[in-house]
């Protein structure tokens, strides 16, 4: 998501640093373009028209061209300003004085309600909370089943109802369960439908007066473009929401929905969706968000996904390696695993500040590294130890077991090799020098 966005804002801002001196002809032939690159993300036209106008309105203000840097000025204002658009800051679920916390989800079909419930229940799980999900989805063939299979993938409980049960009643019956200590969370993942109907509201309605939930939030496909407001706002005036989450960020959705939701509804986004993985949900936070559209990187969240991945006591074990030049394959295994459960690779490269637009078309083939990891899987222990034994023979069997051919076979070794040198001579360095010059701090 915001790639095209992001492309667009790149170029009209990397033009306008490049410049001297500024004028105002050239501020608002930049904000001309701004507008139209909003507007072809699918942001709403009136919300579009208020950006620009308030961009222009503190760029006059600092009277900007009159600055040393000006093109950087009109960087900083829009980044400011888009901060704004997209919320005051993150917005966490507190938990409620008197457990349970009840979070009703809403949504239409389609939009990944369910796998959000699960999502959102392994998130709180992971901050050290309990939390149940709750069934009342009793109309879509299957949906009970599927909340099922998500919260035991989650291994989070789930309150099934009955056959013939009422979505009222489920609900009852599952904050019921959590008042006796089941749990201190209860998630409840209710109907949805094709668009909004009066069925769909009343039901809702009689859901949320029978359980009184602390959180009302809103499911929404960050592919819905202009849509996305008109569903928000109906859902909005049927049961007041507090906030919304973004579901499918990894697909190619241009961002609309972001930008024009929170500004018209002013609700504000709780989490985003980036993958179906159940752990690819992240909390939102508007400056970062903000950060990756200009091409500024994220590198808050890209060190958050680093620290769910390595604690303190690996990183310690692994400089240990480095320092004495013992990184083994075996190593470098568990290393590319960690990378690849940190989620796809051209999101981890749009996080660092530089690439930004950039990182999109690099067309980086996470096949590849799939590719690297059948290889060293094929190896057997005493060759991941010792690569340098590694013959003819050998590296035609690695690359039968791995799928792969005799030519990747060798890269792979020879870069290992090459990387294992470079390891050996910084380490003969730091013993000269009595330091060594490590590229990170564990």
């Amino acid at each position: 998501m915001f790639e095209q966005l992001q492309a667009r804002l790149s170029t009209i801002l990397t033009r306008l640093r490049g410049r001297g001196i500024l004028s105002v002809e050239d501020v608002d032939g930049a904000l001309r373009e701004i507008r139209r690159a909003l507007l072809e993300a699918d942001v709403n036209l009136s919300v579009a028209r208020d950006f620009v106008t308030r961009v222009r309105e503190a760029a006059v203000g600092q009277e900007i061209w009159k600055s040393l840097t000006p093109g950087q000025q009109v960087v900083q204002i829009v980044f400011a300003e888009l901060t704004r658009l997209l919320g005051s800051g993150h917005h966490a679920l507190v938990p409620a004085a008197t457990p349970p916390t009840v979070i009703l989800l809403v949504g239409l079909h389609g939009t990944g309600k369910t796998t959000t419930a699960g999502k959102l229940a392994l998130y709180l799980k992971k901050q050290g909370r309990s939390p149940m999900l709750a069934a009342v989805d009793l109309r879509r063939p299957a949906a009970v089943r599927q909340l099922e299979v998500v919260g035991r993938s989650a291994s989070v409980p789930v309150a099934s109802p009955g056959p013939g049960a009422d979505p009222v009643e489920a609900a009852r019956a599952a904050l019921a369960r959590c008042r006796q200590g089941a749990a201190d969370t209860l998630i409840i993942d209710s109907a949805g439908r094709l668009h909004i109907d009066e069925d769909l509201i009343a039901e809702l309605s009689r859901i949320r007066d029978a359980v009184s939930p602390h959180y009302t939030v809103l499911v929404l496909d960050a592919m819905a473009g202009q849509d996305a407001v008109r569903m928000a706002e109906g859902f909005h005036r049927a049961v007041p929401l507090d906030g919304l989450i973004l579901t499918k960020l990894d697909g190619d959705a241009r961002g609309g929905a972001a930008l024009s939701v929170v500004a018209t509804l002013g609700r504000p986004i709780l989490f985003l969706g980036t993958g179906e993985r159940l752990d690819a949900l992240e909390p939102f936070h508007p400056d970062r968000i903000a950060s990756r559209i200009l091409g500024m990187g994220d590198v808050l969240t890209l060190i958050e996904r680093v620290q769910a991945q390595v604690t303190a006591e690996q990183a310690r074990e692994l400089e240990h390696k480095l320092r004495r030049a013992e990184f083994t394959l075996d190593d470098f295994l568990r290393q590319l695993r960690q990378v690849r459960a940190m989620g796809p690779l051209d999101q981890l490269l749009a996080m660092m500040p530089g690439l930004g637009a950039r990182a999109q078309g690099a067309g980086m083939d996470e096949r590849v590294l799939a590719r690297i990891e059948a290889m060293i899987n094929s190896m057997t222990p005493f060759e991941r130890r010792r690569p340098e034994i590694i013959d003819g023979s050998r590296r035609r069997r690695i690359a039968r077991g791995s799928g792969t051919s005799v030519q990747e076979v060798n890269r792979l070794l020879r870069q290992f090799g090459d990387a294992r040198k470079m390891l050996k001579q910084i380490e003969g360095l730091g013993r000269r020098k009595g330091t060594l010059p490590l590229p990170f701090q564990p």
